[in-house]
């Protein structure tokens, strides 16, 4: 899966393997950078399923990277988990809560990794952000290429029920990086998946962060949660509440205004129920970034998407753009509802035998000449 320098400027989407360090097991990583012929340009980790740069070019065709990340896998390992911070990873087996660490399927409760507080966030602490993937298989043609990773996730694995067979397919092509997620199970269980990259269409490191940039979410309606960041099972409407990104709205316009829900999350971090019309990919989100021109566009089979603007990133750590504060990065984190298998009123999230979990997302960058 070696690329010939150059090639993408031909007119091929190419892609690259490289080393990318040494776990603290001992194992080998791979890096895997994928580039077309926009200038585009996506690099991959086995560890984690870590999307750890997308670079992109402004409206001057100057590139910049757009993603949060780090400089090495030792980063990723260490500052990126000890933080719950999940820069660009692969979330699973449940992305976001599970309201005090347990479910009850098929009249079984299960009792999970509590890592937040009394609450399972991501998986648990051990949660497929922190894992070294398989290599299942890779592609190039001049349209497209793509690497695909495989994760066995054993029966009990943080407590969840079922051995998961999960691959994870990022591709990139003219229109962009699609993740698709497959998955199977040979006991009852749920199932949520995601990917948790922090976008900054500025480029990372740029001094305003993402306050100034644009956003507007395809929802008619959001998730409350209780204090402890548990929906409370209201589908609240945005009209009329700073949760309203119904037409393009500045990020910082009302992340500071005197909302209840504002404070429990120190800013924004719901899930916004997507206004969907059949199946198959439909709009979840855009981002605009009008110094840059930079675009973001976010199509999803998902139910729902997680707008979360790094309300606990804290300066604690350093990455690339430096040290990493509330509103240097934006998340579109595509999944079903939080706490669905406690929530008999959200869409199910249940995965049995025979079935096949299925999702995909995929993340369009552009350009605006205005």
């Amino acid at each position: 899966m070696t690329a010939e320098d150059g090639a993408a400027a031909g007119g091929e989407v190419t892609l690259e393997a490289t080393p990318f360090g040494t776990t603290a097991d001992g194992r080998t990583a791979t890096l895997f950078t994928l580039r077309n012929a926009h200038g585009i340009e996506v690099c991959v980790t086995d560890y984690g399923g870590i999307v750890t740069r997308v670079v992109t070019p402004d409206r001057q065709g100057r590139p910049a990277d757009i993603v949060l990340g780090f400089h090495s896998l030792r980063e990723y390992e260490t500052k990126s988990a000890d933080g719950n911070l999940f820069f660009g990873a692969l979330i699973g087996r449940f992305a976001n809560r599970i309201a005090r660490g347990r479910f009850t399927l098929d009249g079984h409760e299960y009792v999970l990794d509590a890592n937040n507080g009394s609450n399972t966030l991501h998986g648990g602490r051990n949660g497929f952000d922190k894992r070294l993937w398989e290599i299942a298989g890779g592609k190039q043609d001049p349209r497209a290429a793509a690497v695909t990773l495989r994760l066995v996730s054993p029966d009990g694995d943080g407590n969840f029920p079922g051995t998961l067979v999960v691959h994870a397919t990022y591709t990139l092509a003219d229109d962009g990086l699609r993740i698709d997620y497959e998955a199977t199970t040979d006991k009852p269980t749920v199932i949520n998946l995601t990917n948790h990259a922090y976008f900054n269409l500025a480029g990372v490191g740029s001094a305003a962060g993402v306050g100034p940039q644009l956003v507007r979410i395809h929802a008619d309606r959001y998730l409350p949660t209780d204090p402890h960041a548990i929906p409370t099972g209201e589908m609240a409407f945005v009209a009329g509440t700073p949760f309203d990104f119904r037409t393009f709205k500045r990020i910082d316009r009302d992340i500071r205004a005197d909302d209840p829900q504002l404070a429990i999350a120190q800013g924004f971090d719901h899930n916004w129920i997507l206004n969907r019309s059949g199946n198959g990919l439909q709009p979840a989100a855009e981002a605009y970034d009008p110094a840059s021109g930079r675009t973001l566009e976010c199509l999803t089979t998902e139910p729902g998407v997680q707008f979360y603007t790094g309300n606990f990133l804290a300066g604690t750590y350093a990455g690339r753009g430096g040290l990493y504060r509330q509103t240097d990065g934006f998340t579109l984190e595509t999944q079903h509802f939080p706490d669905s298998p406690n929530q008999p009123d959200f869409p199910s999230t249940v995965l049995r035998p025979g079935e096949r979990f299925r999702s995909s997302t995929l993340f369009r960058f552009g350009i605006r000449a205005d």
